[in-house]
């Protein structure tokens, strides 16, 4: 049997989602101007040449943020077979994939109920899916 992790070390929250981005400027604009999100902070690596950029809703100490890393001698990535989404929480999901449509913002599912529920709670969520600069998969989930 596996063993379970005392909670006295355990990890106590998540502090960000690593991204790696083909285009610095192109990210760090669609996460401020398409979904809202502040620069919290840059980091610079120049011996390494990559720059790490820190954007999310509130500083890192009370939010969990999402890191745009940007290696300087790449201009592309695959996209991982096993990544799944980063999940935004939204007042009015359909406002939004309406903004962002005027945008050209790439919508990958449209806004709508979810036609199934889980069976511990039966809750229905309203959401959609669209996709960054990069083709990283963003969900907006109506809080």
């Amino acid at each position: 049997m596996m063993a379970v992790i005392n909670p006295a070390i355990a990890p106590n929250r998540i502090l960000f989602a690593m991204l790696r981005v083909s285009d610095l400027d192109t990210s760090i604009a669609f996460y401020r101007d398409m979904l809202g999100m502040i620069e919290i902070r840059r980091e610079t690596f120049e011996d390494a040449k990559f720059t790490a950029v820190y954007m999310g809703y509130d500083e890192q100490e009370d939010d969990t943020i999402v890191e745009l890393t940007h290696n300087w001698e790449n201009d592309g990535y695959e996209l991982g077979t096993a990544f799944g989404n980063i999940t935004l929480a939204v007042k009015d999901v359909y406002a939004v994939e309406a903004f962002l449509k005027e945008q050209d913002v790439k919508i990958l599912r449209p806004a709508g109920e979810l036609s199934i529920v889980p069976s511990e709670t039966g809750k229905k969520y309203i959401l959609a899916h669209i996709a960054d600069p990069d083709g990283y998969r963003i969900e907006l989930i109506q809080d």
